[in-house]
């Protein structure tokens, strides 16, 4: 029988500006009597690679432009967070009833370009997303082999809301070690018809499944997922992005 565990690393403090988080992790493994492995995925949470590289930003250094406080006031926003967003934005691509729906870094759309105040661990704290996740989840995955030996991939996580859909859930933003997305085009159904547009985001699915143990006052930044099976590649998030020509929605 297929099997896949979905395991939390306990015991990781509270991440500071230029922790290393690879040696934090495994040394999470070591107390738990585990190893690194061949295959295995760790899912690190957004969160903690943000202040690990030093994207959190004082609210008070942050002179509000005209567009954020009118938007502000008019909405009972903080104006500092407002302009905060708007400079992490390309696109708005919504900017109504006090939301911000955004396009940002690579091209994630997301509510307030992925700004986040819970969790900072301090007042008028915002924390960014990381300027590039593939790097960051490349530069984990490197010490993580040069720690332990073991090739792993690794998934930068991190919550976002959905269209047409209700609740938050957990995407891929940046990944190393593996292709983010599943393409089964040219494979077979049950019933023997060849499929021509199954392509699955399969780095979504692993950090949606990490994320039941990552929940936000449980102070766990890192899961570990063992037993799916996937082909070594070095994998981009940016795969996960619909481009703007087929995006009916623009």
């Amino acid at each position: 029988m297929a099997s896949v565990t979905i395991t939390a690393l306990e015991g990781i403090p509270l991440i500071k500006a230029g922790d290393n988080i690879a040696q934090l992790i495994v040394a999470s493994m070591q107390r738990a009597d585990l190893r690194p492995a061949d295959h295995d995925i760790i899912v690190v949470c957004q969160k903690a690679v943000s202040k690990s590289e030093g994207r959190v930003f004082d609210l008070k250094d942050v002179i509000p432009s005209e567009l954020a406080k009118n938007f502000a006031a008019r909405w009972e926003k903080d104006p500092r967070v407002v302009e905060l967003v708007l400079r992490q934005t390309s696109r708005i691509v919504r900017m109504d009833r006090g939301v911000l729906i955004v396009e940002t870094g690579p091209g994630w759309v997301c509510a307030n370009a992925g700004l986040d105040e819970s969790n900072s661990m301090a007042e008028d704290k915002a924390i960014l997303l990381p300027v590039d996740p593939d790097a960051s989840a490349a530069a984990i995955r490197a010490e993580i082999k040069r720690l332990s030996g073991a090739e792993v991939a690794v998934i930068i996580s991190d919550t976002f809301g959905r269209p047409w859909r209700d609740g938050l859930t957990e995407v891929c933003l940046g990944i190393s070690g593996m292709e983010a997305m599943l393409d089964l085009r040219g494979t077979h159904d049950l019933g023997g018809r060849e499929l021509s547009h199954t392509v699955v985001a399969v780095a979504d699915e692993l950090a949606c499944a990490a994320g039941l143990l990552m929940e936000k006052a449980s102070g766990i930044p890192a899961v570990l997922i063992r037993g799916y099976a996937y082909k070594t590649a070095a994998g981009t998030a940016k795969s996960l992005i619909r481009p703007a020509e087929a995006d009916l929605f623009r």
